[in-house]
């Protein structure tokens, strides 16, 4: 286990009802709001009068931005960033899942800068302030809503970057489980993978003595896989909503992961096929992690062979490391499979002819990945094995 410090300021405000808690949190902040969400399917379940009426309640003037993409575009930060500058906004609120929460920490911070906030994404320069933020959730997957990492696309330039700065924590965040509930199925099995991939990236590290956080990652994994087929046949089960709505911020907030650095590797890979072909996030991941892991099984076998005994039930009795690890790949993979997320770039219409392309863009700063260093042709491997 290596030295660490701990430290996430998100006041996480969990449970039925907790939208009252709105017009308490905000005023302290100030009065003039920029409310931050999506599509409109907030305005089609309710939930936006809901927090019009909070709102109201503090006497707010309220500015919106509506039409954040799923995959979040700097050019909807920068307009999020003009209404921030020309109206003195003193508090945004983002209701919505992680994208939403993504691009509003993209604007906190960019209208605290001088300069483009695409600046900001590509690390020319580093975010020290930001606005005041809080989130309204309403789709487990990412763990936005209690961490500092955005994740931002520039579709001129099919660009696709996290990045993050402690200024960008939300300093509160709301999560009922019944705003979740209108979740289509087909997202709500992308919020379960991406939040088991977080776990996932942070499971794959070269730290010793982490037996405690082991055993986080792996109760976390599977308490989620317990859940899913459960809550995919009851999408409006309170219970199983507010268990993955739960794990999804656990994954994700600082918890798991401390004494160590995870991988990371195949987020960034992904990032790339979402940044050429709009893919969603996680429908990308359940493609990439399983064929991640079988590329990079040479470099600590006993850990993939931990992982797949005590999570997947493998015996492990007259197998080798590599052929029980192995075999807890499968089982990851047919779980995937069998609530509904894709098993191959094929899947999305995706075929060889850009392969190279994205090869290129996750390597634009050189090889990457904590657990194991990827080259261009380490990630050309992994996408040819996803064909």
């Amino acid at each position: 286990m290596q030295n660490f410090t701990f430290w996430n300021p998100t006041k996480l405000i969990f449970g039925k009802d907790q939208i009252e808690q709105l017009h308490k949190e905000i005023p302290q902040y100030g009065n003039k709001v920029l409310l931050v969400y999506g599509g409109g399917s907030i305005k089609r379940n309710g939930l936006y009068e809901k927090v019009i009426t909070e709102l109201k309640r503090m006497d707010a003037e309220v500015f919106e931005l509506s039409g954040v993409e799923p995959n979040p575009r700097i050019s909807t930060v920068r307009k999020g960033v003009e209404i921030c500058k020309e109206n003195s906004i003193d508090f945004l609120l983002a209701v919505g899942g992680g994208s939403v929460i993504d691009c509003t920490k993209a604007i906190a911070a960019g209208a605290k800068y001088d300069g483009d906030a695409w600046d900001l994404v590509i690390k020319k320069a580093f975010a020290t302030e930001a606005l005041p933020f809080g989130t309204v959730l309403t789709l487990a997957a990412t763990g936005s809503e209690m961490n500092s990492g955005s994740v931002i696309t520039n579709w001129e330039t099919n660009e696709k970057y996290g990045w993050g700065s402690p200024a960008v924590f939300p300093k509160f965040s709301i999560l009922d489980p019944v705003h979740t509930y209108t979740v289509p199925r087909d997202q709500t099995v992308y919020g379960i993978v991406d939040m088991m991939s977080h776990v996932l990236e942070h499971y794959f590290h070269l730290a010793e003595n982490t037996e405690f956080q082991d055993r986080m990652c792996e109760s976390l994994l599977i308490t989620v896989m317990e859940t899913a087929p459960k809550l995919l046949s009851d999408l409006e089960n309170y219970e199983y909503r507010a268990t993955i709505l739960y794990a999804g911020t656990m994954a994700l907030n600082g918890i798991l992961n401390m004494g160590y650095r995870g991988d990371w590797a195949t987020h960034n890979i992904e990032h790339a096929v979402s940044a050429v072909y709009d893919i969603p996030h996680g429908g990308g991941l359940a493609i990439l992690f399983p064929n991640w892991m079988k590329h990079n099984l040479h470099v600590k076998p006993e850990r993939f062979k931990q992982l797949a005994v005590r999570v997947f039930g493998i015996d492990p009795s007259g197998k080798s490391a590599e052929e029980a690890a192995l075999e807890g790949i499968e089982k990851l993979r047919e779980f995937w499979t069998k609530i509904g997320a894709p098993a191959r770039l094929a899947d999305y219409g995706i075929d060889a002819s850009k392969l190279q392309i994205m090869a290129d863009k996750a390597t634009v700063n050189g090889e990457f990945g904590n657990f194991a260093k990827l080259s261009n042709k380490d990630v050309m491997d992994i996408y040819k094995a996803s064909l």
